[in-house]
Formats: structure tokens, sequence, C-alpha cells
């Protein structure tokens, strides 16, 4: 069963958005077979080195490992809970890492916020050409560090999961039950808590 079929996806929003922010949404049900896209997968990393950063300090890093390599396999494996059960399916796996000391041994206080701000470019720009993302906090850092071999300066921030849409029908049920579940958030008077 597909996906946007079953359910509405573009959000019921209070002002015009552009189409690819409205529509996108992180989906659990992606293509266990569907080979990524290169020119796809190149112009979403182009979005993300192209995002803002304190003092252009740059401090993202990604590890983009595709389905079916030992690398893939082994993000899989540093996955926790219902993360494991459906983020093997997806075309590509991303480790989105942030430089938190620099060479020098400085702190970038601003690193990890730089880093979200790169993802959040990567997945609006796979989803206007058509990808879907799912970002994840479900891992074990440490258990990544070590497969990665990453520097103690750097620490791994959210794995994303890459692809296209699959069959909802193939989740097991709690995963099905929230993939079919309307898109919410809370009303736009709630997050803004001033506006003088």
């Amino acid at each position: 069963m597909s996906l946007t079929d079953t359910a509405p996806r573009t959000a019921d929003t209070s002002a015009p958005l552009l189409p690819a922010l409205a529509e996108r949404w992180s989906p659990r049900a992606f293509d266990p077979v569907a080979p990524i896209d290169e020119a796809k997968l190149t112009a979403a990393l182009e979005a993300a080195r192209w995002s803002p950063s304190a003092n252009n300090s740059q401090p993202w890093r990604f590890i983009v490992a595709r389905r079916g390599s030992a690398a893939f396999d082994a993000i899989v494996g540093e996955l926790m809970g219902f993360n494991q059960t459906w983020a093997g399916a997806a075309s590509v796996l991303i480790v989105a890492v942030a430089e938190v000391i620099d060479a020098e041994g400085n702190e970038r206080r601003w690193a990890s916020y730089d880093v979200g701000q790169a993802v959040a470019h990567l997945s609006v720009q796979a989803h206007h050409d058509g990808l879907h993302t799912h970002q994840m906090g479900g891992f074990d850092a440490a258990g990544l560090r070590a497969a990665f071999d990453i520097e103690d300066r750097f620490a791994p921030v959210s794995v994303i999961a890459l692809g296209t849409l699959g069959d909802v029908d193939a989740l097991p049920e709690p995963l099905r039950e929230r993939e079919l579940a309307p898109r919410t958030r809370q009303p736009l008077g709630e997050v803004v808590v001033v506006d003088a």
C-alpha cells in the first residue's frame, strides 16, 4: 500500500510554505530494493555543504553508506530499538557528525546547531528531488565512534535514512500505525513565546 494514498502528508500550515517544506515528512517505510539516484544524493549533500554555520566553520562531516555495503550494515548495527526494524530498507544511511572541538583544541560551541542546519538543508533538497529522509537520535554513539574510528573531537549527532517510499504494509503493526497517523505540530502560538 502506498503511503501517499493512505494518509494526507502535506502539513496543515497557518501560512503558505514552500512545497518542499509543507510536504516534507519522515517515513519509516522505505523501498528495500530501490537503488539511490546518485545525482540526487549528491545534490542533498551539496545542499548540506552550503548551509550556514557560525563563523563559516562548516563543522559538519558525513559518513555516507549505501545499502549493501559493510558501512551500511555497521550503522544498522548501532541503531537502537525500532530503528533497526525499518532503517535497513533505506537506500542510504548517513551519519551526521559535528566537529565539536577544532584542530587547535577550541570548543566549537555551535557545532551541533550548525550540523542540524546542514541536515535540514539536506532533507529539504532530498524531498524536493523526490527522495525522503528520516532522522534518528536512537543510536549508540560509542559504537559508531568505534566502527568508523571517529576522533574524540568529533561527535555523532544523528543518523539519517534516505531513499524512496516503500510499502507501509511491510512495517510491523506498531510502526505501521505511526506511519499512517496524521501529521501534527504544536500551534504556532505555543512555539512563539514572545511576539512583540
